[in-house]
């Protein structure tokens, strides 16, 4: 960080050390507050003090950011310290894109007829208070702040045992219809997304992966396929340290078509030979299922409510897009803490949710199953807590079950499920937790706390 001061130094003095990360750094602030403030409806000053301004690295640049929200354009604006201005706005439909132009996205319609399947939680208006003390108990303890340098700054947390919610917290202000920013909790939505095409035989795991780009057979790129895409094993190089140097941060604030950019990057190694998480991948998927299903952000949205967030009654559901049009899939999607529970209800019961099957059969398994490349317990579009990956031990330990994987972003957004105990957990808030290994460790030991629970009288 002292290296980051010095070089603060050389761009006020006039210097152009900094841009590209001082470009990411107003963009990431100008998109969180249009879709803070838009999307979520929550107030852009709060979110800037309590959030933004404790991001790590964005804290060090904090008293020199500026914004302004235009509540009549639906847009807002960022700069660091008058300079490197980025601009993010609202449409209806597709939440906040950043804009490297004067433009402005179209909203997007579901179309008519577009409804959603009745709940499959049957969840009341009100939340739902625990009729176990035990889990009464287990909640408050994971809504607590741990001290020693962590905050986690929890606002809500969902519990769904058996197809119903068996407690939820919220924190004040929060509540059951508040849409949460997933981060990367959004690459498991494309992995369903992915999966329901599979099993409408649009799409294969095996063989080249349908990109436009790599389509000619001498390209080097030619022979990644959707599986190596989707377990991080494609050699895709752009990491994700989200420091605003990382061509992954980059990506998503500097390029109108982010899946273009990272199609294009010189990949490492030979196809599945090698394991790195990036979002990079991410968006390579999120150009595929745009390509797969029409090619417009439109048809994006009406195809992922009519194959999944409609059948399983996500009404808060909110997939964000780039300039170009490809949904920003590794990073923003935008739903309450109840609806991000449903989302992972088909992967409980083998794809089918009410007699419906989503998913193919076993892409459930497959999608949990441990990658053999990865070093840290990462499956395709979740992580794990299945095989003998350390990480996955320590979490195991610590009470969750077995079998149970989970989708992961930053700030200790996470979905923990397990098919065995027919169980999800979802939490979501704004931590700084650094290497998550805090929060990791809170829901492992809230699921543990909730699985005694269930299988012993009170």
């Amino acid at each position: 960080m002292k290296l980051l001061g010095v070089l603060l130094g050389a761009v006020t003095l006039g210097g152009c050390v900094l841009e590209r990360p001082l470009r990411v750094a107003t963009g990431d602030v100008a998109h969180v507050l249009c879709a803070e403030t838009f999307v979520a409806g929550r107030d852009p000053d709060v979110i800037f003090k309590d959030y933004i301004a404790r991001m790590p690295v964005i804290n060090r640049l904090a008293p020199r950011l500026r914004y302004r929200v235009d509540r009549t354009d639906r847009e807002v604006m960022a700069s660091f310290a008058g300079h490197f201005e980025s601009r993010a706005a609202y449409a209806e439909g597709r939440g906040c894109t950043i804009l490297h132009g004067p433009g402005r996205p179209a909203p997007i319609s579901l179309g008519p007829g577009a409804g959603f399947a009745p709940d499959p939680l049957a969840a009341p208006a009100d939340p739902v208070t625990p009729a176990d003390p035990r889990i009464a108990a287990a909640l408050e303890r994971a809504m607590a702040e741990p001290g020693g340098g962590v905050y986690l700054d929890t606002k809500a947390i969902v519990i769904v045992h058996d197809g119903r919610i068996v407690g939820e917290r919220y924190a004040p202000g929060y509540g059951p219809m508040t849409p949460m920013l997933s981060w990367s909790v959004a690459k498991s939505p494309i992995n369903a997304l992915i999966g329901v095409l599979v099993r409408q035989g649009r799409l294969s795991l095996a063989g080249p992966a349908p990109v436009a780009a790599w389509r000619d057979s001498a390209d080097p790129h030619h022979d990644i396929t959707l599986e190596q895409l989707l377990r991080q094993t494609s050699g895709q190089p752009f990491g994700s340290s989200n420091s605003g140097f990382d061509r992954s941060t980059q990506m998503q604030f500097l390029y109108p078509d982010t899946a273009a950019y990272a199609e294009r990057a010189a990949f490492v190694g030979k196809p599945g030979e090698r394991w790195s998480y990036t979002d990079g991948n991410y968006a390579i998927l999120s150009d595929v299922v745009r390509q797969a299903v029409g090619g417009s952000p439109q048809d994006v949205a009406r195809f992922a409510h009519r194959e999944l967030f409609g059948p399983l009654g996500m009404t808060t559901m909110t997939m964000e897009f780039d300039e170009a049009g490809n949904p920003m899939g590794a990073t923003y999607m935008w739903a309450s803490a109840r609806d991000w529970a449903r989302f992972a209800l088909p992967y409980l019961d083998d794809g089918v949710v009410d007699g419906r099957r989503i998913l193919p059969a076993g892409w459930a398994e497959w999608s949990g199953r441990p990658t053999p490349q990865s070093a840290e317990g990462y499956g395709a579009g979740f992580w794990t807590n299945r095989g003998d990956d350390p990480n996955a031990a320590g979490r195991r330990a610590l009470g969750a079950p077995p079998d149970s994987f989970f989708a992961n972003g930053n700030y200790d957004q996470t979905i923990l499920i397990s098919p065995t105990e027919h169980l999800i957990i979802a939490r979501f808030g704004f931590s700084q937790d650094p290497d998550q290994k805090v929060g990791a460790a809170r829901i492992s030991r809230l699921a543990g706390e909730v699985v005694r629970a269930l299988h012993t009288p009170a």
